[in-house]
């Protein structure tokens, strides 16, 4: 899914068909919203605009920043399996410091 835009296109008053085209734009704007919330709210991954699948290596990162991995599996060795959720920045930089968000299976 992409991000929604911050500046969307809306008609410019006085066109002929104004009402007609606001609406359309309004209508597809609330669309893109609706969805993302409805995604967001269940937990589905394409939601997110911030899956990765490694922790990042540039950009400006904040403490507290949340990657989620966009491609989960089981790692470990037997009685100690896990599942990397993401990745945590624990300092704030470019790009920050970043710490495995880890899950054991019971595997």
């Amino acid at each position: 899914m992409s991000r929604i835009s911050q500046d969307p296109r809306l008609p410019v008053f006085g066109s002929i068909d104004y009402e007609k085209n606001l609406n359309f734009q309004l209508t597809v704007l609330l669309r893109q919203i609706a969805l993302q919330l409805n995604n967001l709210s269940e937990g589905r991954l394409n939601a997110v605009n911030n899956a990765m699948t490694a922790a990042p290596t540039d950009g400006q990162y904040y403490q507290g920043d949340f990657v989620r991995n966009s491609e989960p599996e089981e790692l470990g060795s037997a009685a100690s399996k896990y599942v990397i959720l993401g990745w945590v920045c624990v300092a704030s930089g470019e790009p920050g410091t970043w710490k495995e968000c880890r899950v054991l299976t019971g595997n």
